[in-house]
């Protein structure tokens, strides 16, 4: 009787697992996020520890699904094993006004590629750094700060739109 019943448990708790594995790779997950570069919005003070946030990841790579002000997490476009956590300043066919270090004053994204930036500029390795990103480097979009308690849900807006960095 208590093999049965252990059997049918296990069984019934591994059928989950494929559900799980699903959701979390091509639907929502958690993130935790760390670094300076999105400051005041994400990880605001040192003493509470790093934000973990809430990934929204289905229809992540469809550019029309992110807009002016997203925050997304991406592969960085030079090292695969490293991960970034910036804002959408500019999409497909705008131009951009760039910072130091990108050797132009504009840069025109081309189609499927965002210009990403961090809130807190002198801290930050984005767009600025690289260039444009594809669409496809996109792992999620940031939509709710979970921890720490006392900043759940979180504005993620710093009143960012594409009139800041867009120049036409």
């Amino acid at each position: 009787m208590f093999r049965n019943r252990f059997i049918k448990y296990t069984v019934l708790t591994c059928s989950w697992i494929p559900v799980y594995i699903t959701v979390t790779h091509h639907v929502v997950s958690v993130a935790n996020i760390q670094g300076m570069s999105m400051r005041p919005v994400l990880n605001p003070r040192d003493d509470i520890g790093s934000d973990w946030v809430l990934l929204w990841k289905l229809g992540k790579t469809n550019i029309r699904n992110l807009d002016y002000g997203d925050i997304v997490l991406f592969k960085s476009p030079t090292n695969p094993k490293k991960v970034y956590c910036k804002r959408v300043l500019g999409k497909e066919y705008d131009t951009v006004k760039t910072r130091h270090p990108f050797p132009r004053e504009t840069c025109t994204i081309p189609k499927s590629h965002l210009w990403v930036e961090g809130d807190n500029m002198s801290q930050s390795v984005d767009s600025n750094n690289f260039g444009p990103i594809s669409t496809g480097l996109v792992i999620g979009k940031v939509t709710k700060v979970l921890w720490p308690p006392t900043r759940w849900g979180a504005k993620l807006s710093n009143g960012v739109s594409a009139s800041g960095a867009v120049v036409k």
